[in-house]
């Protein structure tokens, strides 16, 4: 049965945006972040070079004709989404001209996440928990399915290293838009029925939302399961105090025949944070984390490796440099040295699962790079984030700023998992019936094998 309910609003046009960048001012950044990413970007060798240049080109008689500042930064993100990278990103500036709603559209708001490739309501204002129930499934958006309208309208704008993750963002972000900017929604319920909403982006008075979202995470959350296993979830490497909190933890810890480590929503932050917990979790006296490498731009060489050819590098070192420096795709590896574990405290050496997910990211992903070799411990859940590095910063007109991602990390061994993620041991891949009924699969998957080591 389809019912079809259109939401009268009152009219309601797109907000007035600024169009204060010059002409001028529209070229300039986007030559300098073309400029940035052509000179610093870690992974030039592995975008399509001449897609990369044409649409360059092609934006320089366009994007000085977009409308509005908004509209000009929208490209600029756009263009920087071709080179598929999650450390490499374009920043609106800040200011009420560039803030964009997500879940708000007056009487009604939707949370939006991807479960099992679907654009699936998650939560809702409390009012409205009954006209569209909890996993209900967006289908529909201006009148092309999902996948069509994601595919034309949302990834293309998206910067990440990894499908997947573009699939998340592109759902969480499905209705993003300014306010007043309108949407036309075919919503699928739980039990097959239909309805379409006509939706535009404003301002949800109503603060009640279903089904309540949990308390803010702490830093360091802790707790005990049966059998004496030990719960820590580790939710940044972003604050230092983090590792305070784990030694306030240490005479618990002690006491524990199993450890779980929650890692899946640990954005990152300072690989020193997370290591400094880790050392605490082996009883090596040395970790081996990434390896590094950066592009090197010296001109002579490049100017040299104009006039040389692949048959001139043959047992020539310095041919070799010249030719690879031409071609941007010269190399320099920084010094690599393990990390000492200094440390007279006793270790926590324990069957310990670390659960992983699209979340893990940077940092948090280092610090599973560490964590490699260690036979006690097992990665539970979904693919990490896929994406670290060291972002070189700079300032766009306007206010905007942009980052590139000018190194590149990789395993011990050399294996990359940017661009792929740190994959688990055990995959859990969450389902619509898991959220539905409150169930979380990955720490069930992880309290099953743990008691089954602990026996």
């Amino acid at each position: 049965m389809k019912r079809i309910i259109l939401l009268l609003l009152f009219p309601m046009a797109v907000m007035a945006q600024s169009n204060k960048l010059t002409k001028s001012d529209k070229i300039y950044g986007l030559s300098k972040f073309w400029q940035e990413v052509n000179y610093n970007f870690v992974y030039l060798n592995k975008i399509d070079r001449v897609k990369w240049d044409s649409t360059y080109k092609a934006l320089i008689n366009t994007i000085p004709e977009t409308k509005t500042d908004y509209e000009y930064y929208r490209e600029l993100q756009k263009f920087c989404a071709l080179l598929k990278d999650g450390h490499t990103n374009v920043n609106m500036p800040a200011g009420k001209d560039f803030e964009s709603m997500n879940t708000m559209f007056g009487d009604y708001r939707f949370f939006i996440e991807n479960i099992e490739g679907k654009a699936i309501i998650t939560h809702v204002n409390l009012s409205k928990k009954e006209e569209i129930p909890v996993g209900s499934e967006v289908i529909e958006v201006n009148g092309k399915t999902t996948a069509d309208y994601i595919a034309e309208s949302v990834a293309a704008y998206i910067s990440s290293s990894t499908d997947y993750v573009i699939q998340d963002w592109s759902r969480s972000s499905l209705l993003r838009g300014l306010e007043g900017e309108r949407f036309v929604v075919k919503i699928k319920k739980p039990k097959g029925e239909i309805v379409t909403l006509n939706l535009a982006h404003k301002t949800t008075e109503e603060k009640e939302i279903y089904p309540a979202f949990p308390s803010e995470s702490q830093l360091l959350d802790f707790k005990w399961y049966s059998n004496d296993v030990a719960y820590m979830a580790l939710n940044s490497f972003g604050d230092r105090k983090i590792d305070s909190l784990f030694l306030t933890k240490l005479p618990e810890l002690y006491k524990a025949k199993a450890l779980i480590v929650d890692l899946r929503n640990n954005g990152g932050g300072s690989t020193g944070i997370g290591s400094y917990i880790l050392k605490y979790l082996t009883n090596d006296s040395l970790l081996y984390g990434s390896r590094y490498s950066t592009r090197q731009n010296t001109a002579a060489f490049k100017a040299w490796g104009k006039y040389t050819e692949a048959k001139d590098t043959v047992n020539n070192d310095w041919n070799k440099k010249a030719l690879l420096s031409y071609q941007d795709n010269y190399f320099y590896n920084l010094d690599y040295s393990p990390l000492k574990i200094k440390t007279t405290e006793k270790r926590i050496v324990i069957p310990t699962a670390i659960l992983i997910g699209h979340n893990t990211a940077s940092a948090a992903e280092d610090f599973l790079i560490y964590a490699d070799n260690q036979k006690h411990m097992v990665k539970i859940g979904q693919n990490s984030f896929g994406s670290t590095g060291q972002p070189y910063l700079f300032d766009l007109p306007g206010g905007g700023s942009a980052r590139v991602c000018t190194k590149k990390d990789t395993y011990p061994d050399g294996r990359e998992f940017v661009g792929y993620g740190v994959k688990p041991d055990i995959e859990v891949v969450p389902t619509l019936k898991d959220y539905l009924n409150k169930k979380d699969a990955t720490i069930e998957k992880a309290l099953d094998y743990l008691h089954k080591k602990v026996k």
